[in-house]
């Protein structure tokens, strides 16, 4: 690779990259609040639309290892390429799906070929600017992946309520196309040497077949009546084998396509489980809230998403800042102070209610992204801060692969949860209501006949029901952030980087 490569036109090139990359991280929280409308139009039950989401990151999980593979198999450039473009013709096959089957197969797609395009865009971005710029270039890309899964619950919303859903997968189409060929013009002539390295088809085979089944047993196991289900039993168990198998071998094998050895080092460890836990905890947050607002409260998926859009104001003005000035604290303190933010707002929407108004949502949004400024750059800094500098590639990308499947995971749990504990609260509020009692019989006589009246009790039930689940799962979260204070306090200073660290990881 050429250091003092420079594309004819810097600017051009950047906006490419970065178009490139806000369209990827985008698609991570697009259908969010489009999850009740797809799940209406294609005829599946709202927690079977979840797997919209959790295709497209388990997918993108899976590929993420294999990304310094193929970078050294074949090139930088050509992989961007080839991988935005791919990604183009995946979002054009999720936009004509025609049953949720078709367009989880086609996000799954899509998640594997966006698994190389936001390491790359990063490399490419740093090789692209001189030493003294590269600081500059690095806080661009931040603030694109911080405004991009912001963006998405607004841009969805805004999508599905005034044209149709497809669309929100349609526009990827021409920004995809105008990125890779752009990048492909401004990079032309930039030397990448190719080899052929060793793949790890063991480590690969069963990483794919394990978290493959694994997140099988978490989506389907709710509908399935959980070990009750001769399928879901034998997931579990070829899930439980190949896990197994792939740590064994990655713990043994020369080059293995992850490399579990870097948790010997003390902050790797920590700082990874801080980030993995963390992010997934607030993956969980924006998978719930949306979905939360449009059933309880009757949003539409616009205003839904306007309602959480307060989340990205304080991570972009402040995310430059914390950048800058981070350095110079502890950085224990710096993320413990995001995770007691992250958790406090989380314990007030434990307290949360039907009649609650927009104000008080979007508030808490903006506090929370209070905790997501203080967030990502220290825990990273941290995580990194004890590897070698050899090992600092291996360490982001595994901490993102980690931290990409954590997210997956939290999908289908929370959703899980929130429908489970709906439940338990639906039987405890209808062992109140009965015929017997005197104030439901004087309710009945109110709301005219005995059958649409008991219908719109059950409603009311239900509606209940899922608020006061809402508030459990939101209490659980609060403390996992909290809880997560002690967790980076266990890392050890220094954290300073150490010589010849490259810039790694992402939000």
């Amino acid at each position: 690779m050429s250091e003092t490569f420079r594309p004819p036109n810097l600017a051009l090139a950047t906006l490419s990259l970065s178009l490139a990359t806000f369209m990827q991280v985008l698609d991570t929280t697009i259908a969010n609040v489009s999850l009740p409308t797809i799940a209406g139009n294609l005829g599946v039950s709202a927690n079977q639309s979840t797997w919209v989401i959790t295709s497209f990151a388990v997918s993108n999980a899976i590929a993420l290892p294999l990304t310094g593979f193929m970078t050294r198999r074949f090139g930088e450039t050509r992989l961007f390429v080839w991988s935005t473009l791919l990604f183009s013709l995946a979002s054009f096959l999720c936009g004509t799906a025609q049953t949720m089957s078709m367009l989880i197969l086609f996000r799954a797609l899509q998640g594997a070929v966006a698994g190389p395009m936001y390491p790359i865009t990063q490399s490419l971005l740093i090789s692209i600017y001189p030493p003294h710029k590269r600081g500059m270039a690095l806080a661009l890309f931040a603030m694109v992946t911080v405004v991009a899964p912001i963006a998405g619950p607004i841009l969805g919303g805004w999508i599905t309520d005034d044209y149709t859903w497809p669309w929100i997968f349609f526009i990827n189409v021409p920004i995809g196309i105008f990125a890779s060929l752009t990048v492909a013009a401004q990079m032309k002539g930039r030397t990448e040497p190719t080899s052929r390295p060793k793949v790890d088809y063991v480590g690969l085979v069963t990483l794919v077949i394990g978290v493959g089944t694994l997140q099988v047993v978490l989506d389907k196991g709710n509908d399935e009546d959980w070990f009750n289900s001769t399928f879901i039993v034998a997931m579990a168990v070829v899930s439980a084998i190949a896990i197994a198998v792939f740590l064994i071998w990655e713990l043994t094998d020369k080059e293995p396509i992850v490399n579990l050895k870097l948790f010997r080092h003390r902050n790797f460890s920590m700082g990874t489980l801080a980030l993995v836990l963390g992010y997934a905890a607030f993956f969980a947050i924006n998978v719930l809230v949306p979905q939360w607002l449009q059933r309880n409260l009757g949003y539409t998926a616009t205003w839904a998403g306007f309602a959480t859009a307060p989340l990205g104001v304080l991570p972009v003005i402040l995310t430059p800042v914390v950048g800058r000035y981070a350095p110079r604290f502890d950085l224990r303190v710096l993320a413990g102070f995001a995770f007691l933010v992250l958790g406090a707002t989380c314990l007030m929407r434990s307290y949360f209610y039907i009649g609650i108004d927009f104000r008080h949502v979007a508030m808490v949004q903006l506090l929370q992204g209070l905790g997501v400024a203080f967030f990502f750059a220290p825990v990273l800094t941290i995580l990194l801060s004890d590897l070698a500098p050899h090992e600092i590639a291996d360490g982001a990308g595994l901490a993102t692969f980690l931290r990409t499947l954590g997210a997956s995971f939290a999908a289908s749990l929370t959703n899980f949860l929130w429908d489970h504990r709906a439940i338990v609260h639906h039987e405890r509020l209808g062992e109140h209501v009965t015929i017997y009692d005197p104030t439901t019989t004087a309710a009945l006589g109110e709301l005219g006949g005995q059958q649409d009246a008991v219908a719109m009790i059950n409603q009311t039930l239900t509606q209940q029901a899922y608020q006061l689940s809402f508030n459990d799962v939101f209490h659980v979260l609060g403390w996992i952030f909290l809880t997560l204070i002690a967790v980076v306090w266990l890392a050890k200073p220094p954290f300073e980087p150490k010589a010849g660290m490259a810039s790694g990881g992402g939000h």
